[in-house]
């Protein structure tokens, strides 16, 4: 069992409809000392892999997502679900559906953040069914860019995302892939890797 599993065991909170709440390290409330876990182990997952930029999708990825770019020693770019005043120009962008939220979200990155040069490596507090990361992914290869990585915290082994990023053929790693879990029981089973 790994650092995160067993901090997922220890503060984790199963809820029903496969909710698994984290939000008292991981994504409301966060342990950077523990975030410096995941920088660590994403640097040995993916080293020799070049990356010019870390790419998340806000909000919770972002935390996450600075502290593994400390290790490779590169920016972080994340996608913004809103417009505002500061953002100009013309965007990459793509239609992401939110099964936490319950709606589809417009996110975007200015191109001037984004180019074909880049090797993107993207990072994710939780893979689901997928819809994120495949936004992102699109993101990406409207730039010309190369994603060299998927980062996930927590994947839902038991739901489809996992599969579907491994068979479009990206490099994806995942910290702890949950394979079930009990709203009942609290019981939470890890797949072994």
């Amino acid at each position: 069992m790994n650092f995160l599993e067993e901090r997922i065991l220890k503060d984790g909170v199963v809820k029903e409809g496969n909710v698994l709440k984290v939000d008292s390290f991981l994504n409301h409330q966060i342990d950077i000392a523990l975030l410096e876990q995941i920088g660590e182990e994403f640097k040995k997952r993916f080293e020799g892999k070049e990356v010019t930029k870390i790419l998340t999708v806000e909000a919770s990825g972002i935390g996450i997502a600075c502290i593994v770019a400390r290790y490779f020693k590169v920016p972080v770019l994340f996608a913004k679900k809103t417009q505002s005043v500061n953002v100009d120009g013309d965007k990459y962008s793509a239609d992401v559906y939110s099964y936490t939220h319950k709606c589809l979200n417009h996110v975007f990155v200015s191109k001037k953040y984004l180019s074909a040069d880049d090797k993107i490596l993207i990072i994710d507090d939780f893979l689901a069914n997928g819809a994120a990361l495949l936004g992102l992914t699109e993101i990406v290869k409207k730039a010309g860019a190369t994603v060299t990585g998927i980062g996930i915290a927590i994947e839902k082994g038991f739901q489809d995302g996992g599969k579907i990023i491994r068979e479009k053929g990206f490099p994806l790693e995942s910290i702890a892939i949950v394979d079930s879990m009990d709203s009942a029981s609290g019981k939470i089973t890890f797949r072994k890797q």
